[in-house]
């Protein structure tokens, strides 16, 4: 059944999700690669060099990963060229035992990442469907891809049935998991989706459980992966802009964890922006980190953003990184 003709609630949702969570083994949290963004099929070579429909004269098979698939061939003035109809690629030679070497290079991305959906998925061999066309709870597992395109994709599914009021509470779970080894990608996505926190939770009681699951993450977080810590105090003082996520953001500039207190000095300074009304509040909280952080490179960063609230400045002092970084 498709998101479109999901018939579950929330709480369906939210159940499923903590069934799958729960059959995960535990493990800390694993740095994610950067995203790396997915385009199929790549630029067509043959169309660069104008090569006509009559010209793939030959018909081959090629075996990739155990499936075989048809390659034509075309043989010109420029060279060899094959392209696979079953997947749109193409690619240029000297020979045909070259084309299709490289053929089959410039498949096995499109395998990977295919395998990895599948897998996520819970199911054998390769997906290649539409992420548009997966359930609610096949979206929240693959915001635990290896591959963060893949998460990416899921996003911008979710983010476009929003006003379904469907995942707002397991998303919130997300924000809480302490065993999944590709946590932090994943929950750098909610975040990301929870930047338009109105449209998953509509009134600010509502909003309540998501905030605190945002503090709850930066609170004692040993990690700042995939800069997830850092990207919560700017949702918090950057996009929610509320009185309840104002008072959380200058609550984690106390926090025990040196990686929420970075983000909460970060993101004051974007607080004041969005809430004039806080800056006495902020001040007052840089102040005291400026003179009692336990990190002092922390001390310096509270006190360069003070002075840059205090000037009125439109930017702020460079951002600070520990050395383990």
């Amino acid at each position: 059944m498709t998101l479109d003709h999901y018939e579950g609630t929330a709480l369906q949702l939210l159940a499923e999700y903590r069934s799958f969570a729960a059959n995960v083994a535990e493990s800390l949290a694993g740095k994610p690669l950067h995203r790396a963004a997915f385009h199929w099929p790549p630029h067509p070579v043959a169309l660069d060099y104008h090569v006509q429909a009559n010209e793939w004269s030959e018909t081959t098979e090629l075996e990739i990963e155990g499936e075989r698939h048809a390659v034509q061939l075309a043989y010109t003035r420029n060279g060899v060229f094959g392209r696979m109809p079953d997947f749109g690629n193409d690619a240029r030679a000297d020979s045909a035992e070259k084309v299709l070497k490289a053929l089959a290079a410039g498949v096995r991305p499109l395998f990977r990442r295919q395998s990895e959906i599948a897998q996520l998925l819970g199911r054998a061999g390769r997906y290649t469907g539409r992420i548009s066309d997966l359930t609610p709870f096949d979206l929240v597992r693959l915001l635990f891809a290896t591959d963060r395109d893949i998460s990416h994709q899921a996003c911008i599914e979710i983010e476009s049935h929003a006003s379904t009021a469907v995942f707002g509470p397991t998303l919130i779970a997300v924000l809480s998991d302490t065993r999944h080894p590709n946590r932090r990608g994943a929950q750098w996505a909610v975040l990301d989706l929870f930047e338009d926190l109105p449209s998953y939770f509509p009134t600010a009681e509502a909003q309540s459980p998501a905030i605190e699951a945002i503090r709850d993450l930066m609170w004692e977080s040993p990690d700042d992966y995939a800069r997830t810590i850092y990207k919560a105090g700017v949702v918090l003082g950057g996009h929610i802009c509320t009185e309840a996520s104002a008072a959380v953001l200058l609550e984690c500039l106390e926090a025990p964890s040196k990686f929420a207190r970075r983000s909460a000095i970060h993101a004051s300074f974007h607080l004041v922006e969005w809430m004039p009304e806080s800056r006495d509040a902020v001040l007052s909280g840089l102040g005291r980190c400026a003179s009692s952080d336990p990190e002092g490179i922390l001390q310096a960063y509270a006190e360069g953003i003070a002075s840059d609230i205090t000037r009125g400045l439109s930017d702020h002092v460079d951002d600070v990184f520990f050395p383990e970084e």
